[in-house]
C-alpha cells in the first residue's frame, strides 16, 4: 500500500533533498528513506508538500495533465478588488500561455504561523488575502497570476493538494499516512 508523507515546508527551504550551495532542503526535515516529492513549492513558498514512496502516485499528483487541485492562501500587496478577482477567475495570459480559470476569493487573514523572516511591511501600502484554487501546476503560477492583475504576492501558503489538507501541521512537521 503506497505511503504519503504530508509535510509543511517552511519558507526558504528547497523542495528537493540535495543542494549544491548548502541551502536548506527536505533532507533537513525528513529522514524517512524512499520518499520522493510529488510536486514542488518554490523556495519562497510555504505549506503542504506531499511525498510518496510510490512512483505512479507521485506522477498522478505532480503531472499537470492530471489536474490535481491545489488550494493556496495568498497575501498580496494592496487591497484586492473585484476586478482583479474576476480576471483570476477567467484565466490570465502568462508568458507560457493562458492559465486555466482559478477559483479566487478574498478572505480575512488566516490564522497561521508567523513567517520567519516576516514579510516586508510598507507603512502606506496595505495587504490583503486571497484563497486561490487551481488545477494547473506551472512554475510560480500563482505568483505570476497575482502580479499580472496588479497585486504582487507577498506570502504564499499551500493548504491543500487533492484530498490532502495541511491541517494543524506546523512548519517543518510531517505526518505519515497511507492511501
Amino acid at each position: 500500500m503506497p505511503k504519503i508523507l504530508l509535510f509543511n515546508k517552511p519558507f526558504g527551504v528547497l523542495s528537493q533533498f540535495t543542494s549544491a550551495d548548502g541551502q536548506p532542503t527536505l533532507a533537513n526535515f525528513i529522514s524517512d528513506k524512499g520518499f520522493y516529492a510529488a510536486g514542488r513549492l518554490d523556495k519562497d513558498s510555504e505549506g503542504l508538500m506531499l511525498l510518496t514512496d510510490d512512483g505512479k502516485l507521485q506522477q498522478k499528483i505532480s503531472e499537470p495533465k492530471f489536474k490535481t487541485a491545489k488550494i493556496y492562501h495568498v497575501q498580496v500587496e494592496g487591497e484586492i478588488d473585484q476586478l482583479a478577482i474576476n480576471k483570476l477567475t477567467t484565466g490570465i495570459m502568462l508568458k507560457d500561455g493562458l492559465s486555466l480559470p482559478a477559483l479566487a476569493t478574498a478572505i480575512i487573514e488566516p490564522e497561521i504561523w508567523k513567517r520567519d523572516p516576516p514579510i516586508r511591511k510598507r507603512e502606506h501600502i496595505p495587504t490583503s488575502w486571497l484563497e486561490i484554487f487551481i488545477t494547473e501546476g506551472r512554475n510560480r503560477q500563482v505568483r505570476r497570476m497575482t502580479a499580472a492583475v496588479g497585486f504582487p504576492t507577498l506570502r504564499l501558503v499551500r493548504i491543500q493538494v487533492g484530498e490532502f489538507k495541511l491541517g494543524d501541521l506546523q512548519p517543518g512537521e510531517s505526518l505519515l499516512t497511507q492511501t
